[in-house]
């Protein structure tokens, strides 16, 4: 590899590695809502907040785009995806299947190894809810579920889940805001532990009905009020 390949080579990285830290910005800021539903993104003054050229902010919208956080509009530019109550409702019933399945399989070959990790994880979202960001909070959330799929064994259900999680965070995001008790959402988790070390399939379908019903209900009754 020639010098100048190699130097090609790593500007390519240097600037990926730049879209996607401007893509982390702006899914921070739609998550936070410092970016509201609706709203119109402009390149030029993100790149002026930001310290770069137009290039990775355009680059990082359509990446976000593609993750459904931002929609386009012809030579309109990029706004903010607003959720109404049927995608809403279209996310959380996906989501509700491939939980129910994932449950399903953990629970046939839970272990003490399993129920700590998981126990674990509750505790420190509980620690988390007292203090930390928003976006902490849904980060720890997502953990949770991903760990329950992926001692599911089901490398497929896994990467299903892997393709709604960035949705999923407008979600868990709309919960906070509309739910009544936003730590009491860290605390629910519990149910679903004492469901699997039940053993019981049909306790465990029960418990995650429950619990992103829950979820559902606040999320679209809110959006039906707000709007």
């Amino acid at each position: 590899m020639t010098a100048s390949n190699a130097f090609e080579k790593g500007t390519v990285i240097q600037q990926r590695n730049l879209v996607e830290q401007v893509a982390d910005f702006l899914t921070q800021a739609i998550i936070s809502q410092r970016y509201t539903p609706g709203e119109r993104l402009s390149e030029v003054q993100l790149a002026r907040d930001l310290g770069v050229s137009r290039a990775p902010v355009r680059e990082a919208a359509r990446l976000l785009e593609s993750r459904g956080l931002l929609v386009s509009q012809p030579r309109r530019g990029f706004f903010v995806r607003a959720l109404d109550a049927g995608e809403l409702n279209d996310i959380f019933d996906l989501r509700l299947c491939l939980e129910r399945h994932a449950l399903t399989r953990l629970v046939a070959n839970y272990d003490a190894q399993k129920e700590e990790a998981l126990r674990r994880q509750v505790e420190l979202m509980c620690e988390v809810a007292l203090q930390e960001s928003d976006s902490r909070k849904i980060e720890e959330d997502l953990v949770f579920h991903r760990m329950v799929i992926t001692f599911s064994g089901n490398r497929r259900l896994l990467k299903a889940f892997d393709d709604i999680t960035h949705e999923l965070r407008l979600c868990i995001a709309l919960i906070g805001k509309t739910h009544a008790d936003p730590d009491s959402i860290s605390t629910s988790h519990w149910a679903l532990l004492d469901a699997l070390a039940s053993g019981d399939p049909d306790r465990c379908r029960e418990a995650i009905d429950y619990h992103i019903g829950v979820a559902r209900h606040y999320v679209v009754k809110g959006i039906g009020e707000s709007s």
